[in-house]
Order: C-alpha cells, then structure tokens, then sequence
C-alpha cells in the first residue's frame, strides 16, 4: 500500500543545479562579449572618424586649393544659405578664439575652427547638416580641430593643425594613439589629456599615460594634421 511520506522534500538534483549554472555562466558571458563587441565597434568607429576627417580635409584642400574654415571664397561659393557660409581669412590659420563650443549657428571669421567643419559638410566631403556645429564621436565627445601656434613641450597637442576627440576612456584613448602613432600621450603626432569634463580643453599639460581606472576620467585626444 502506497503512503504518503511528509517528511519528504522536494529540492534541485545536482545534475539539474549544474545545468543552471552552466545556463548562467553562458548568459554572462554572453553578456561580457557582447559589452565587448559594442565597445570595440566604438573604438572602430573613431579610427574610422580619423581617416574619414582626414581624408575630408586634403580632398578640400586639392579641389579649392584652400583650407576649409580658412577659404577666401565659401561665402561666394555657397549663397543664400541658412546658416550662412562665410569666408576665411585666407592667411593660412584655421584660427579659433579659444576651445569653445561651435554653434549650429552662423559664426565669424574669427572662429575658423567652428567653419572648417561646416565648409566640408557643404563640399559634401563628410556628412550632416551645414552648420558650423561640432561633429560627434561614439562616445559623445566633440571631434574638433584646433590650430596650435606655439610649440609647447609637453602640450596635449603638437604644433600645427591638430584634429581632436573629447570624451575617449582610456582603452578608446590608448588605440587611437597606439594605431595613429606611438601609443604614448605626451610624445608624437598623437597626443592627450585628461580631465572630469567631457570636452576638456587640450591646451595643458599631456598625461604620462593612459590609465584605466574606476575614476571617471575623460581623455582628449589630437592628432596632428
């Protein structure tokens, strides 16, 4: 006669607690690969950036023989626009009052660095609405350029034209520098600085290194042109 035993308990074997964990040992790494994937299609992302902006700045210069930002002839060669064109200078600086934000408005003479960018969206040489706006990277900095004159050791920039990223951490930081020059912040073609805010002004002191940290720290990266 078949009873009812009240002292049994119901419970996991170990076969089937080993299933799970095999379950969720997949699903996390799952998780981690994929977290990897999208931030190494970030870092791609802005490499891919650096050739694209580079490319888009000496295509400009061969068709109009001139600098974009700094070219005599925008305002004439693109009218009745709104925002409007406006021409460079024409001396041979992509000048900038200092590291500010460019607008999606019209800006002067006096601010080359903000035209540069809208000049190679109206030759069509990179993409998004002509206005003097800053572009964007992957990680939601500026890409910026910025015109260097003085030859500054130990500058996060070199002297030159300088094309920068904000808002890189330090492993997005590390491989642009190591891909485009000698992988350290303080020497070379490549250089950077870090800073808490995501836009940090390049013009101080480069970092000895790029350190990944739990600190929140923004790195700000400029190769030379």
């Amino acid at each position: 006669m078949w009873t009812h035993n009240k002292n049994r308990q119901s419970g996991f074997t170990l076969v089937e607690l080993a299933i799970v964990l095999v379950i969720i040992g997949l699903l996390l790494g799952g998780v981690l690969k994929g977290q990897e994937m999208i931030e190494n299609g970030k870092i791609k992302n802005v490499k891919n950036d650096v050739q694209g902006m580079t490319a888009a700045y000496y295509s400009y210069r061969d068709r109009y023989n001139a600098l974009p930002g700094d070219d005599t002839k925008a305002a004439t060669r693109w009218p009745g626009l709104t925002p409007a064109a406006v021409s460079g200078t024409g001396d041979g600086v992509i000048a900038a009052a200092g590291w500010q934000t460019c607008p999606a408005t019209v800006v002067t003479s006096a601010d080359e660095n903000c035209l540069f960018m809208q000049d190679l969206r109206l030759a069509g040489l990179i993409t998004g609405a002509p206005t003097p706006a800053d572009p964007l990277n992957a990680y939601g900095g500026v890409i910026r350029v910025f015109q260097n004159t003085t030859v500054t050791a130990g500058w996060g920039m070199g002297a030159g034209l300088n094309l920068c990223f904000g808002n890189l951490p330090a492993k997005a930081a590390e491989s642009i520098d190591a891909n485009f020059d000698d992988g350290n912040p303080a020497t070379g073609n490549v250089r950077a600085t870090a800073g808490t805010t995501l836009n940090f002004n390049p013009g101080v002191a480069a970092v000895t290194n790029y350190a990944e940290s739990a600190t929140t720290v923004f790195y700000t990266v400029c190769k030379l042109l």
